[in-house]
C-alpha cells in the first residue's frame, strides 16, 4: 500500500517536478526542514545517491527503495571530489530534464502498484557551493580538506588506478547520509568496491543507516548498466561485452570447472581478453576498436584483497576494468557517442557464491 503524504497549510512551500508531489530540495537546509516531520511521524526515508542521467540500473535501485520505505529521496549531484585531475569532469552528462521525466513517470507507476510501502518524495539536487561549505578542496592527491578515508580496501583496484576517487565518494557519502539521515541507502552491484567501501564506512563510524545493494543491471548482451556507456557510439558499444565476457569464462572456470587457484579462474578472462584484442587488431583501422585492461581481479569479499585461492566457503569477487580508447578512425557520419566519444573506463564485477 502507499503511503500517505503528510501536509499542513502550516508546511513550508518547496520547488516541485512538474505535475508530481516530488520535492526538488536545492539546499541541505530545505532537506532538513523536509526531513524534520518524518523523523517526528517515525516515517522511513531510503535513499538512492545519483550523478544524474538515470538509467535502468537507478530504477531497480528506486523501486527497491519505494518498498522498503515510506519515502524515497534520489540525489542527483556530480561530485567533483571523485573525478582526478586528467579526467574530464565538464563532459559527464548533464541530463536534468530526461531525469527528472524518468523519475515523474516512476512515481506514478510506483503510486499504482499496491506493493509499494511508499514512492518518489524529493530530489536533492544541491550546488557544489552546497556539499563543500568551506570551499571545493580540489581534485590532487595532496589537496588540503575535510575527507573521508577508507582505507585499506580503498587503495586497491580502482583506488590504484584512480588515487582520490573513493576518497571522493566517502566525503560525498557521508555528507549526503548526514544530510538526509535516512534509514537505508542504496547502491548497485555494479561498483562493488564501492559497496565495499561504503559498507566499511557505515560499519567504522557507527551510522545509523543500513547500506542495501541491489543486483547489476544488464542490457540484453550482458553489458552492466552506467552512465558512462554514452560515450561509447555504436562501433565500440559492440565491443564493450568483452569484459563481462571475460568475467563470465572465470565464473565458469569456478562454479563448473570446479577451479579455485587465482591462475585457472583468471586465466580464463585472459583468453577471452587476448582473443577479443587479436581479433581486432586484425581489422583495418576504420573498423576495429581498441582497449587497454587495467586490471583483472580475483579478490576477497569483504576486504578487496587479491586471493591466491577462493576459499569455498567465503566465495569471492571476479572484478576488472577496460579503458575503451577512442575510435583511431572515424567513419564519415559515424556515430562516435557523447562528447565525440572520448575514452571510456567500464568496470564490471561477478560474485562467486560460497561452495
Amino acid at each position: 500500500m502507499s503511503s500517505c503524504r503528510t501536509s499542513s497549510s502550516s508546511s513550508p512551500s518547496f520547488e516541485k517536478i512538474p505535475s508530481t508531489s516530488i520535492r526538488v530540495l536545492r539546499s541541505v537546509d530545505s532537506v532538513r526542514r523536509w526531513r524534520r516531520p518524518h523523523l517526528l511521524d517515525r516515517r522511513t526515508v531510503g535513499l538512492v545517491p545519483t550523478m544524474g542521467a538515470l538509467h535502468a540500473g537507478h530504477v531497480s535501485l528506486i523501486r527497491a527503495a519505494a518498498r522498503e520505505n515510506h519515502h524515497v529521496v534520489v540525489s542527483i549531484y556530480v561530485n567533483p571530489a571523485q573525478f582526478g585531475l586528467a579526467e574530464d569532469l565538464s563532459s559527464y552528462p548533464v541530463t536534468w530534464a530526461a531525469d527528472t521525466a524518468l523519475l515523474a513517470a516512476l512515481d506514478r507507476e510506483l503510486a499504482d502498484d499496491g506493493a509499494n510501502l511508499g514512492r518518489i518524495s524529493a530530489v536533492f539536487a544541491p550546488t557544489t557551493a552546497d556539499v563543500y561549505p568551506a570551499g571545493f578542496p580540489g581534485q590532487a592527491v595532496d589537496s588540503k580538506g575535510s575527507f573521508v578515508t577508507i582505507t585499506p580496501v580503498g587503495e586497491v583496484l580502482e583506488g590504484a588506478s584512480r588515487p582520490t576517487f573513493f576518497r571522493g565518494v566517502a566525503t560525498v557519502c557521508m555528507k549526503l547520509f548526514n544530510i538526509v539521515q535516512p534509514e537505508r541507502v542504496y547502491f548497485g552491484q555494479k561498483d562493488v568496491q564501492q559497496t565495499v567501501v561504503i559498507k566499511s564506512m557505515v560499519r567504522d563510524f557507527m551510522l545509523p543507516t543500513e547500506v542495501v545493494v541491489g543486483p547489476t543491471t544488464r542490457a540484453d548482451d550482458g553489458l552492466a548498466l552506467s552512465s558512462r556507456n554514452v560515450y561509447l557510439g555504436a562501433r565500440r558499444r559492440a565491443v564493450a561485452t568483452l569484459l563481462y565476457r571475460a568475467l563470465s569464462a572465470a565464473e565458469k572456470a569456478y562454479l563448473v570447472g570446479g577451479a579455485r587457484d587465482r591462475e585457472t579462474v583468471l586465466g580464463a578472462a585472459r583468453r577471452v581478453v587476448e582473443e577479443t584484442l587479436g581479433a581486432q587488431m586484425a581489422l583495418a583501422s576504420e573498423a576495429r576498436v581498441r582497449f587497454e585492461v587495467d586490471y583483472l581481479s580475483l579478490a576477497d569479499p569483504e576486504t578487496m584483497q587479491e586471493l591466491e585461492v577462493v576459499d569455498p566457503a567465503k566465495g569471492g569477487i571476479l572484478s576488472g576494468a577496460v579503458k575503451m580508447l577512442p575510435v583511431e578512425a572515424p567513419r564519415e557520419g559515424e556515430d562516435l557517442g557523447h562528447n565525440g566519444g572520448p575514452a571510456v573506463r567500464l568496470i564490471d564485477n561477478i560474485i562467486l557464491p560460497p561452495q
